[in-house]
């Protein structure tokens, strides 16, 4: 039986065909990248107060009807109650406190307006912006389940055309959304469109193209360009101050893909990325620098491929990450440029084991079950995408509370990794039986014998004539 990489010989290992492919199926790639992460700007919460009809008729001020609470460790406005007026004609309070019972006011220093402006997610309601970022992740989680087996029964293609116009229509639609219910139901649809395609591109390139380009396709390929797209996002943010007019911009470039889709055959990691706003700086120049230190970390993780192995790498990213994660919480608050430093160099870690952990899965599973495999792989990962944002919520209770369990669970998973079998120099397996070889740190596996019948294939139609004379 010959394998993928024999049968595909003839169109060479670096032609127009390949160059195609590796370029069509990486620019596909780039809406994956701002869309996955744009929910930070969607749905951040800019300074707010209890709203005071009253305020100008009354001639009072915000030190008289809102009472003073620390927040970040500063005295603050409150930002969920305001004191009870004695009189309703006259600026007179007492000091009994109520909630907002005629909404919030909003700053627009930095934005028109997001999903928790429009619908007034804070206070009592502030659990729904996690809730919604999780929401996404639970679509990613079905998607990365489901399209490893389409695709595998139905083709790579037609599921890698169909996610893509899952993730254009619906973002489009979410635009109009009436209700944050409404939103987040899109949110979870546009969460499994970007899965499938993630998932299905990495497997269809690394099918089509040569053995020797397939570490560039997954690297400098895939996660560079996503990584790109990832960098768009604070560009277009920053000059797109509304929500809705900010997922219109990142849903147009979609239509543009459609002659791609005929021509053209991703919980430390989210962490890091969904708690940029909660870090000190710029939070467009911090989510700048973020998906800076991503194009770094491929591009290095795409060198350093080359001559060592995946284990190695995976555990060695992760357990430098988890190091300097933990290493946050002991800088001084007056050294928050050193902090955010200490947080780029953790991202840096955690994207170069990101990006060579899928090129491990999809070269440990044969071709059968590739795509299920990978697809469960994938959907694994994202149960903790779906804890991230409430772990980045609860730092507004402890900040340095998330750092903390991000680098705790990143140093186990790089000693956990070192389990891992290595494969390294392997061809992709075709089928179940090339598979068993693999070895794992902690033992070695006697290749199983081939049965007759396999060997019997493996004879060319020259040696049976042959034995047959």
């Amino acid at each position: 039986m010959r394998d993928c990489d024999e049968i595909t010989s003839f169109l060479g290992e670096w032609g127009p065909f390949q160059k195609s492919i590796f370029i069509l199926l990486s620019l596909s790639i780039i809406p994956i990248g701002y869309g996955a992460m744009s929910m930070m700007f969607l749905s951040d919460t800019p300074h707010h107060h209890c709203s005071l009809p009253y305020l100008n008729s009354t001639g009072s001020n915000l030190s008289q009807a809102l009472p003073l609470e620390e927040v970040n460790g500063q005295l603050d406005y409150s930002r969920c109650t305001r004191y009870t007026r004695l009189n309703s004609t006259e600026a007179q309070f007492s000091n009994e406190t109520e909630r907002c019972l005629d909404g919030w006011d909003y700053s627009t220093e930095q934005y028109i307006s997001t999903i928790t402006t429009e619908w007034n997610l804070v206070c009592g309601d502030a659990w729904k912006v996690p809730f919604s970022q999780s929401v996404f992740f639970m679509g990613v989680l079905a998607g990365s389940f489901v399209s490893g087996h389409i695709s595998d029964r139905f083709g790579r293609k037609s599921v890698l055309f169909l996610s893509m116009a899952v993730q254009t229509i619906f973002t489009l639609i979410q635009t109009v959304s009436v209700s944050w219910e409404m939103f987040v139901i899109l949110c979870f649809i546009i969460g499994m469109g970007q899965a499938s395609q993630y998932i299905t591109t990495f497997i269809l390139g690394n099918e089509l193209l040569g053995e020797s380009s397939r570490l560039a396709f997954s690297t400098l390929g895939i996660c560079v360009f996503y990584a790109l797209g990832y960098a768009v996002l604070p560009l277009y943010a920053y000059f797109i101050r509304s929500w809705r007019m900010l997922m219109l911009v990142l849903a147009l470039p979609g239509f543009l893909y459609i002659p791609l889709w005929w021509f053209s055959i991703t919980t430390s990691y989210f962490g890091l990325s969904l708690s940029t706003p909660n870090m000190s700086g710029d939070l467009y120049v911090n989510c700048l620098l973020s998906a800076v230190m991503e194009l770094v970390a491929y591009i290095g993780a795409w060198l350093v491929l080359k001559v060592t192995s995946r284990r190695a790498i995976i555990s060695s990213t992760l357990l430098i990450g988890g190091t300097v994660l933990l290493l946050i919480q002991m800088v001084p608050e007056k050294f928050s440029s050193f902090s955010v430093g200490l947080a780029m160099v953790g991202k840096l870690g955690v994207a170069a084991a990101y990006s060579v952990i899928y090129i491990m899965a999809m070269e440990l599973y044969p071709t059968v079950v590739r795509g299920m495999g990978v697809g469960v792989c994938s959907m694994s990962s994202e149960i903790g995408s779906i804890s991230a944002p409430f772990l980045v919520f609860m730092g507004t209770y402890y900040k340095a509370l998330p750092y903390i369990v991000m680098g705790l669970l990143t140093l186990a998973v790089g000693l956990l990794c070192l389990l891992l079998p290595e494969t390294r120099d392997t061809a992709l397996p075709e089928d179940l039986s090339q598979v068993q070889p693999l070895n794992c740190c902690c033992y070695r596996r006697e290749p199983a014998a081939e049965p007759e019948a396999f060997k019997e294939d493996q004879l060319s139609a020259e040696d049976r004539n042959m034995q047959m004379n």
